[in-house]
């Protein structure tokens, strides 16, 4: 089985449309989104109406939980404030409603293999798993859930850590972001992971995790932060991947 996951589009329309090209010549089984769906750009509106449409499967962020706290009144809106004010009521509904965490179970030989998906961890949407997050907090979050891969976004960097728990392997990935990149490179970035009869937790090899990178147009989008309310700083960030 071959399984999409992306995340962090923050409202940049044009890197969501590149990633869906992208993903259909992929051929893939399901596609999975984490959350952090609006925020920083001025399309969230448009970013929230595709996905609905393609129907993804689709977990509340942290910017998405932010629309649950009350209106401040500011003299400058933030960036999660001008998020807000741009957001259809039925489109808040949506987001607001979103789960926090998904569980997804494979069972292969008589042996369950359980994927458990969040945003930022377990723990909170606004948590940071950064690849050198304290190994046995880890352990003890995915024991917690019997999951033995942890998919997540939120801190715009991918990467892929495998942890050995006992006789058993853990994996975390970080699936990057399609909208906002932090890690030095503009293209968007989303994960692909392929599993098969033979995946086992007992070999850590048995799962295949692809960073899948393309480029798309990113001056459309930084003009449009330009062009906006938004900090001119959000566009900048896009063109060097920060």
């Amino acid at each position: 089985m071959k399984i999409a996951f992306f995340s962090d589009i923050h409202a940049n329309l044009p890197a969501l449309e590149t990633f869906f090209e992208d993903v259909d010549s992929e051929n893939v089984d399901a596609i999975y989104c984490l959350g952090d769906l609006v925020g920083y750009n001025v399309w969230p509106n448009e970013v929230v109406n595709l996905i609905r449409q393609k129907q993804i499967p689709t977990l509340m962020g942290n910017h998405e939980e932010a629309l649950l706290q009350p209106l401040l009144k500011e003299t400058k809106l933030s960036n999660k404030e001008l998020t807000r004010a741009m957001l259809s009521d039925n489109n808040k509904n949506y987001l607001t409603a979103l789960p926090r965490h998904l569980l997804m179970n494979f069972v292969a030989n008589n042996t369950s293999f359980t994927l458990l998906m969040v945003h930022g961890s377990p723990k909170a949407t606004n948590d940071y798993m950064v690849i050198d997050y304290p190994e046995k907090e880890v352990l003890e979050m995915m024991q917690f859930h019997q999951a033995d891969v942890l998919l997540c976004g939120h801190i715009h960097k991918p990467f892929h850590r495998i942890i050995q728990d006992g006789n058993t392997f853990k994996h975390v990935v970080n699936i990057g972001s399609v909208g906002k990149p932090k890690d030095g490179d503009p293209r968007i970035c989303y994960a692909i992971l392929e599993l098969d009869k033979y995946t086992s937790s007992l070999n850590s090899e048995s799962i295949k995790v692809t960073f899948k990178r393309t480029e798309y147009n990113v001056e459309k989008a930084a003009k449009a932060i330009e062009q906006s309310e938004f900090e001119s700083s959000y566009a900048k960030a896009l063109r060097i991947g920060n």
